[in-house]
């Protein structure tokens, strides 16, 4: 009887886990950042595209500092080395610009195509 009863909260506990994973994953699919934009991350892939030429090989919808604190990033593979752009996911507007230092402590800000000597 202790063995059925063991094995029943066990099949419980499991069940639950289950079912707050299968939870989870709807609301990764369906985030409210993803709510919040007003502009799609195919427009933002083509605006990033116009600013700088290339192949992107990273993108994400991500909360940050600036603009309206929702922002498409990419990672663009130029000719020139990797740039980052980022896209106000509310607005539209070019938050960023420049170099990929792949370290967020030592991005470059520049706007417009402005490169820093390192």
């Amino acid at each position: 009887m202790k063995t059925n009863l063991r094995l029943s909260r066990v099949l419980t506990a499991a069940a639950v886990l289950a079912l707050g994973a299968s939870t989870a994953a709807a609301y990764a699919n369906n985030s409210p950042a993803k709510a919040d934009a007003k502009i799609t991350m195919e427009q933002a892939k083509a605006q990033a595209l116009q600013l700088q030429t290339g192949t992107i090989k990273d993108a994400e919808l991500e909360h940050e500092q600036g603009g309206s604190g929702l922002r498409y990033s990419f990672d663009i593979q130029t000719q020139q080395g990797v740039r980052e752009v980022g896209i106000d996911a509310v607005t539209g507007a070019v938050l960023e610009n420049g170099i990929d230092h792949g370290d967020a402590n030592h991005k470059d800000d520049h706007k417009d195509g402005e490169t820093q000597d390192d």
